[in-house]
């Protein structure tokens, strides 16, 4: 039998949805194109621990392509630890690193025109009441115009003390985002873009772009970031955007049972939808939640969307992730509770139930707490009750073999660039600073 015909028997067989059912292909015009002096000015900012208060860690550190573009663990230490993945750990002598309050985020596609709103509550979003068209968290504002959500959005981490900022009298960024002092002359941004400004390769790099004796803008050092980071971990061409252009030979037989499950009795397009596999939207799924919390409610609870909104209705409702090179990017949901995709589909298929049998095994800690602890709002038996009332999604009911067929599908999603990157790190940093020891550059 030739293939072509042994394709189209099995997605047949296995319950297909028609060709009107699948997404489009992505297509080139779905992406910006970014010069390549601003991504590779990106790329070594990306990089460079000058953008961190203490000037010890960087983007890279939690967005790194070894994870998938995110840093694989359920929730990582945050600023003032060493090391990557489950080695991750606090310095000798000195105070305990705190705990991030949710799991970092992969960055595929994030460049794409169709982000608008980005981070897990949605926090940084596309909106056209609020000056320069975005909208930030309370206390934090654009000050000049940005090309995306992903530009915004490279700002955040900035000035967060547990993520790149440091505690107060740590250093003077610090201590002027614990005074809440972020925007204009002597915030904690201007501080970062003059600290940039100051190193004659940055400065003169950005002169190339801006123009000779501009001043350096933080939403500058933002353009760049989102440049690189939108070319880096672009993720366009796995085996299913092939078969979506036309080849009947880039998926497998399982795989292709894997796609009639997706779009057809798994349900799972009804939030996973369109070329990029997302909505957009936000759904209450039941994810555990597990580790510190946001503290929206009694002890660690996370309301999720609710806390942006305050709104009741969108209580424990997250933003639905792309589902682009996912099998790249464990652990799953928004506080990293399954640390395999295939745990991650079955809590799907019996949210109720799988959040009721929780245990915490499934996540992947590093330098765990006290067990109890980590558990975090699973101890708490009526937070557990509120997440579980939320519960928007039905159960369905799928095999074995059936959702064995959804992982290959899932595995169909890869982009095979997407394990290194496109570009992968620099060779040395502008700033002079170390590049991480767990970082190599290329050859």
């Amino acid at each position: 039998m030739r293939r072509g015909l042994s394709v189209a028997l099995v997605w047949l067989s296995a319950g297909g949805a028609l060709a009107a059912d699948l997404p489009r292909a992505i297509q080139p015009d779905d992406f910006p194109v970014p010069g390549a002096t601003s991504v590779l000015l990106g790329r070594d900012l990306f990089f460079d621990p000058i953008l961190s208060g203490n000037r010890n860690i960087s983007c890279a550190n939690c967005h790194d392509a070894t994870f998938g573009s995110s840093d694989g663990v359920s929730l990582s230490l945050g600023e003032g630890a060493h090391g990557r993945g489950m080695l991750r750990t606090g310095a000798p002598g000195q105070d305990e690193p705190r705990r991030l309050p949710r799991n970092t985020p992969s960055l595929f596609n994030l460049g794409a025109f169709e982000f608008t709103v980005l981070m897990h509550d949605g926090r940084v979003e596309a909106d056209p009441t609020t000056r320069f068209g975005f909208r930030l968290p309370e206390g934090r504002f654009l000050e000049r115009p940005v090309p995306s959500a992903l530009a915004a959005q490279a700002l955040m981490p900035l000035v967060a003390a547990d993520e790149m900022a440091g505690h107060p009298g740590e250093n003077p960024v610090a201590d002027a985002v614990a005074a809440d002092n972020i925007t204009g002359l002597g915030g904690a941004w201007d501080l970062l873009a003059r600290r940039v400004a100051d190193t004659p390769e940055y400065r003169q790099r950005f002169a190339w772009l801006l123009g000779q004796g501009e001043p350096l803008h933080a939403i500058d050092i933002a353009r760049v970031l989102s440049d690189f980071m939108a070319y880096e971990f672009r993720a366009s061409d796995s085996p299913f955007d092939a078969f979506l252009r036309g080849d009947d030979r880039a998926l497998s037989n399982d795989a292709l049972r894997g796609m009639a499950v997706f779009y057809g009795k798994g349900n799972c397009a009804s939030c996973h939808s369109g070329p990029f596999q997302t909505d957009h939207q936000f759904h209450a799924i039941g994810v555990p939640q597990i580790g510190p919390g946001k503290t929206h409610g009694p002890k660690t609870a996370d309301h999720g969307r609710a806390a942006i909104t305050n709104s009741p209705d969108d209580a424990y409702r997250f933003r639905t992730p792309s589902l682009r090179n996912v099998v790249l990017s464990a652990p799953y949901g928004h506080s990293g509770a399954f640390d395999t995709l295939e745990s991650m589909i079955r809590h799907h298929l019996d949210a109720m139930t799988s959040l009721a049998e929780y245990t915490g095994d499934a996540a992947l800690l590093p330098h765990p707490d006290a067990p109890e602890d980590m558990l975090g709002a699973m101890a708490d038996f009526d937070e557990v009750l509120n997440i579980a009332a939320a519960i928007e999604i039905a159960p369905v009911a799928l095999s074995d073999a059936e959702i064995s067929a959804l992982m290959s599908f899932m595995k169909a999603l890869t982009d095979p660039i997407s394990t290194t990157g496109r570009l992968g790190p620099p060779e040395h940093l502008p700033s002079g600073l170390p590049l991480d020891s767990n970082i190599t550059p290329p050859s």
